[in-house]
Order: structure tokens, then sequence, then C-alpha cells
């Protein structure tokens, strides 16, 4: 059985799909870039779009039921690999003890020009 989650904190969806899937006790996010949730505007920098993402992917997690505790992997994609350092020093303030596996990747671009996108994959219980 698999149930659509709609996140009301979260900023719609700019394409055909939804902010998550929750699956045999799975949740899997779209990627969640940096938008204000009340604007649909980009934040401004490296750093306060992380953030944003990361409080977008709260607000699913949330309306799932979950936290940031339930996240077992995340995906990472960067406009800029040099932003790298800049976007764990915001990471790990979201995750400060026994923090998910992760991936990082370089892309060209990402949609409306973000820095950075992130998707989580979280477990109930």
């Amino acid at each position: 059985m698999r149930q659509t989650i709609s996140a009301q904190n979260a900023p719609a969806a700019i394409g055909p799909y939804c902010h998550a899937k929750l699956a045999g006790g799975l949740l899997f996010t779209s990627g969640q870039l940096g938008l204000d949730p009340a604007t649909g505007e980009l934040r401004e920098g490296v750093e306060a779009q992380a953030r944003q993402s990361l409080e977008n992917l709260g607000a699913v997690l949330s309306a799932a039921g979950m936290s940031y505790g339930d996240v077992v992997k995340t995906t990472v994609f960067l406009a800029n690999m040099e932003d790298f350092g800049a976007v764990n020093a915001v990471y790990a303030g979201y995750f400060p003890d026994d923090p998910p596996a992760r991936s990082c990747v370089a892309v060209k671009t990402l949609p409306k020009g973000g820095l950075v996108e992130i998707e989580i994959v979280a477990a109930q219980g």
C-alpha cells in the first residue's frame, strides 16, 4: 500500500510530482530546494537554501508522522561542489547524532537556479 504525503508547510511541487510517498514503512521524498513556502522564492545564498531545504523536509516528515531521527538516507545535490563545506555545516545541525547515510553529488544545474537540493528516505519506527 502506498500513501501520498502532502505537507502544508512545504512549498508546492513545481512539477508533476508529490512531496513524498510512504510505502511499507519507508518514506521517499522528492528533492526539496531552498524555496520559502510562503513566497515560492529561493532563499539567498547556499547556507540559507540548505537550511530551508531541510526545514521543508522537516515539514514533509512531520506530515508523515516522522522526524529527522527517522531519516536513514539522504542525497544532496549541489550546483557547485565548492559549497560542500558550507552545506555540511548546516546539515550537521539537523543530524547531530547518528547521522543517516548520505550521498552528495555535483550537478550541472538545479531547478529554478537553486544551489542545493536534498531528498531523503526515512523509516517508521
